[in-house]
């Protein structure tokens, strides 16, 4: 049975634990409100991109010449962009999001497609040493630990993955990020970048204007653009995949601190139940060595 010292050095070391928790809890919900605020503001932007683009799409009848759009012909080199956190200690977060990559990767190569992966975070980085090291072409990080992401950041990966498609080094080109859904909610989501994916977008209410804004292959109010479509879609796909980008880096910095707020406050609610516990087997221990005394005294003043 451990000694009455143990115990008290044990409730001390876990009381230390707990304050840690809890300012990590304090420092994630600044950093979540913040982080939150920011990615809010995006998404206004984001959604009007979309909704020129669908509109100048809409317009040329989902024909164009850009290889954004059109795409190489072929879906055979697929390249993964997984977006996770620098750092841990924010639960499932990561794990999730890892599970998910490994999920698509292993899959794509079940049907026989080659895969390379762009890392962005530490953590998936570190995760996919271990069976996806060969994969990994690129890696970024310390973007999502910085206190406010910029677009520069979302930049620097959107050249990089343009370059190498320019350099036919892929095909096709998937995001896999944490969607913020809400504090308790973090979605892995998977989205195409490269070819554009003019579908989903025509079919989307969610984008401005709504899906009954294009009939028969036209908008029912038709704009007249100037330039042509053509060179507007050309200026405005490689920026899109920027916004895109910079809004999963958004969304995962968002979802990273939610997450860490979650998992802090529940480390603090056991530590605390911990810390009960202890005190608990604490005073049942002493009354037990109090009570051990007692008897020794009684027998020996019996003996004498």
């Amino acid at each position: 049975m451990p000694s009455l010292r143990d115990f008290r050095d044990r409730i001390k070391s876990v009381k230390s634990t707990k304050k840690i928790t809890a300012a990590m809890k304090m420092v994630a919900a600044s950093k979540l409100r913040r982080a939150q605020e920011q990615a809010q503001a995006a998404r206004p932007y984001a959604q009007s991109m979309m909704s020129v683009l669908k509109r100048v799409a809409a317009n040329m009848d989902g024909q164009g010449n850009s290889k954004l759009m059109t795409g190489t012909g072929s879906d055979q080199r697929h390249l993964l962009v997984v977006v996770t956190a620098d750092r841990g200690l924010c639960g499932g977060f990561n794990a999730n999001l890892i599970k998910e990559a490994r999920r698509t990767a292993y899959g794509l190569r079940k049907d026989g497609k080659t895969v390379s992966i762009v890392c962005v975070g530490r953590k998936g980085y570190d995760a996919f040493q271990s069976d996806l090291k060969t994969l990994i072409e690129k890696s970024f990080k310390e973007i999502t630990s910085k206190k406010r992401i910029e677009y520069v950041d979302a930049q620097d990966i959107r050249d990089y993955i343009v370059s190498q498609f320019e350099a036919g080094t892929f095909d096709v080109c998937s995001l896999i990020y944490n969607g913020f859904q809400s504090v308790m909610v973090q979605t892995p989501t998977v989205q195409q970048l490269i070819p554009f994916d003019l579908e989903s977008v025509l079919g989307d209410a969610s984008v401005d204007g709504g899906a009954d804004a294009v009939k028969d292959g036209a908008l029912v109010s038709p704009y007249i653009f100037e330039p042509s479509e053509e060179q507007i879609l050309e200026a405005l796909l490689p920026r899109n995949i920027g916004v895109q980008i910079y809004s999963a880096l958004l969304d995962s910095a968002a979802g990273e601190q939610a997450a860490r707020m979650t998992a802090m406050d529940n480390a603090t609610r056991n530590a605390g139940d911990m810390i009960n516990d202890l005190s608990l087997q604490y005073n049942r221990a002493r009354q037990a060595y109090i009570t051990k005394e007692l008897i020794e005294i009684i027998s020996g003043a019996e003996a004498v």
